[in-house]
């Protein structure tokens, strides 16, 4: 974390309490996802980012009520943050008809239009086109509003990315790209298979800002996103951030990881960003042990009403199977 004055510190105590919370919630979330999951409850695979709670918080916690999210098929903790109600996206995972597109998309297809989020790209290069074309609504209606695009560091690969940064660069759209960068794309690193050793260093072929931030430091994800956020709504243009961090399981819950060292899983959870964060909180004053448990006792709580909720859900009537597939003409 990128400490600076200590009376700073505490003017953002607030928003460091909400913060740490949104973290550990998040974890808990996804822990339920993967035990249901491991329980035969999940239809499909699932796509979990525990260890990357901090890059997720820290970019939506920078964004406006207004703004746009276009999420990664593991941005279930941003979906959250953003404004999605966690009882209704789980129930979107387990296939329910209380899920926010009835159960039909899961969360490699979710999407929530009331918290302006534009929902998961199943192709995983379709996430450009997607933000660009958003984003060029906001610049032509002058909303005022940004756009934040989530992709990992295997989809900066795909064509898509570079045309998508290059029109949003000389278009200069209200834009941030942000690389969640774990290192591994489904089972292969990063550096086997990109010539540069950062997403980030790409963004000096299309003139815009490109930064690189330690993607387990909340405060820092947040102040970068911040000032991006600032750039675009200045009118100069997209950022490109890349966020360096770490999931701890798989590509999916049917990857058994078995191609990483179990050394290096262990080196990432030394780094644990919610730890550590945690603990710089209690050290500065900010958090108290009994606010750690009063936190924890408030998670458990509320992640007993998702799971609840989303389990004793309904399944979808067959009848509905066909709703949302064609479109129902007025005429006739």
């Amino acid at each position: 974390m990128r400490w600076r004055e200590e009376n700073e510190m505490e003017s953002k105590r607030d928003l460091f309490l909400q913060m740490y919370e949104d973290m550990v919630f998040g974890r808990e979330f996804e822990l339920c996802a993967e035990a249901l999951a491991d329980r035969g409850l999940v239809p499909g695979s699932l796509h979990l980012g525990i260890g990357e709670e901090a890059t997720q918080v820290g970019a939506c916690r920078a964004l406006d009520a207004q703004d746009y999210l276009v999420p990664s098929h593991r941005s279930h903790v941003a979906d959250i943050v953003k404004g999605s109600d966690p009882k209704r996206i789980m129930a979107e995972i387990l296939g329910k008809s209380t899920g926010y597109c009835g159960g039909r998309g899961g969360s490699i297809h979710f999407a929530d239009r009331n918290s302006n989020n534009l929902g998961v790209q199943g192709i995983l290069g379709a996430v450009f086109p997607v933000a660009a074309g958003a984003a060029l609504t906001q610049a032509r209606m002058g909303t005022g509003r940004v756009v934040l695009a989530f992709f990992g560091e295997g989809a900066s690969h795909e064509g898509t990315f570079h045309e998508a940064l290059n029109l949003s660069a000389l278009w200069k759209l209200p834009l941030i790209w942000l690389c969640v960068n774990d290192l591994y794309a489904m089972g292969t690193r990063f550096d086997r298979t990109s010539a540069v050793a950062n997403v980030a260093d790409r963004a000096s072929a299309y003139n815009m800002p490109g930064h690189v931030v330690d993607g387990n430091d909340v405060v820092a994800v947040y102040e970068e996103v911040s000032s991006a956020r600032q750039v675009a709504l200045a009118e100069n243009g997209p950022s490109l951030i890349e966020c360096k961090t770490y999931r701890y399981g798989g590509h999916s819950t049917f990857d058994k990881n078995r191609y990483r060292a179990q050394a290096e899983i262990d080196a990432w959870r030394e780094r644990d960003p919610i730890r550590s964060f945690e603990g710089q909180l209690l050290n500065l004053g900010i958090l108290s042990v009994d606010l750690v448990a009063e936190v924890a006792k408030r998670v458990k709580e509320r992640m007993e009403e998702v799971e609840s909720f989303a389990v004793q859900s309904p399944e979808p009537a067959p009848e509905t199977a066909l709703e949302g597939v064609f479109h129902q003409s007025m005429e006739g």
